[in-house]
């Protein structure tokens, strides 16, 4: 509501929100009501764009969807802050690396003028005796030199790392889902850019996976508890990953698991231990006791290459996935 606008105005936009957000079956929060607001009044036409396209694709616009595009929009967490960030970095880095190679042709010089004295030397003449005398002065002055800047260099080697801390923690902040503290879709999309600059024919599996009783959780004991149990199964979806896979939080309750290079039959024991841990899990109120409805996954396990069309192959994985999940939960498949 900008300062300007009139009672019956600001009324109105309110009521236009609030129908908006029961339309899409939100509640009002401060960060579901900034974007609805952003949406109606068509303020943010990428965001507006990325909206209707999700509407159209007759998927469920939730709590999840609206604090990514909050985050991606709203708080310019945009391409352009990626880039920034990106360049920061390369600078940095060329920086360390130029200050190095002057070093070390510093050091060179000075050990060519000191090695070339003994030479000069070996003629008595009372020139080259002033020469050499002078040469002395000389190395004597740029090592002094060399000293100085070797120092400064080290501060300037200390502020690069601190300022290499604070990229890393605005990357965390880009890439990685607030709540669970796996990747987000932006880290996906990212990886496989990079991933098809590398090598575009490169083999990918991939693990989709959906929490089965989230929804009923979310309506018995609301978002607080839902997060809690989801963050848990997040942990354990993680710890079977380790660095040779990518876990991302794709949707509320979707996660992808993306593995480069892996045969798809591995892929399927991976997954087949990630079904078992979370089956395994059990939720207990650490102050009440009171115990937690048991939570179990449905599985589809899928490979592709990055030369085809990456999200038409996720979204034939997550149509399997839907039909194994109208069958029953705590369950895994392999896409043909």
């Amino acid at each position: 509501m900008k300062y300007h606008d009139s009672i019956k105005q600001a009324e109105r936009k309110m009521l236009l929100v609030s129908q908006q957000l029961q339309k899409w079956q939100l509640a009002p929060t401060p960060i579901n009501y900034a974007v609805c607001y952003e949406f109606i009044h068509n303020r943010q036409g990428e965001m507006a764009i990325a909206l209707v396209k999700h509407y159209a694709s007759h998927k469920q616009i939730d709590n999840f969807l609206i604090e990514d595009l909050f985050q991606q929009y709203l708080l310019g967490q945009s391409q352009f802050r990626e880039e920034i960030i990106t360049d920061i970095d390369e600078l940095l880095s060329f920086a360390e690396s130029s200050s190095e190679k002057t070093i070390n042709s510093a050091e060179s010089l000075v050990y060519q003028v000191d090695s070339n004295i003994e030479q000069l030397a070996s003629r008595s003449t009372t020139k080259i005796a002033e020469a050499i005398k002078k040469i002395k002065a000389a190395s004597f002055q740029f090592k002094k030199q060399q000293q100085e800047l070797n120092e400064k260099l080290a501060v300037s080697k200390e502020k690069s790392e601190a300022l290499r801390v604070e990229l890393e923690a605005a990357r965390k902040e880009i890439y990685l889902d607030p709540l669970t503290g796996l990747y987000n879709r932006k880290a996906l999309n990212k990886h496989l850019e990079v991933w098809s600059k590398e090598e575009p024919n490169k083999a990918i599996a991939a693990i989709v996976l959906n929490v089965d009783q989230l929804t009923e959780v979310n309506k018995q004991f609301g978002d607080l508890i839902s997060d809690v149990l989801l963050t848990k199964i997040a942990n354990k979806v993680g710890s079977y990953v380790g660095e040779s896979g990518l876990p991302v939080r794709s949707g509320s309750d979707e996660f992808i698991v993306l593995l480069p290079e892996v045969e798809k039959s591995a892929a399927a024991e991976i997954g087949e231990k990630i079904r078992q841990g979370v089956e395994k899990l059990r939720f207990v109120s650490s102050k009440s006791g009171v115990r937690f409805p048991q939570m179990t996954v449905s599985l589809a396990i899928n490979s592709f290459n990055l030369s085809q069309n990456v999200e038409k192959s996720l979204s034939y994985t997550r149509s399997v996935l839907s039909d194994l999940q109208l069958s029953g939960g705590n369950q895994l498949t392999v896409a043909n």
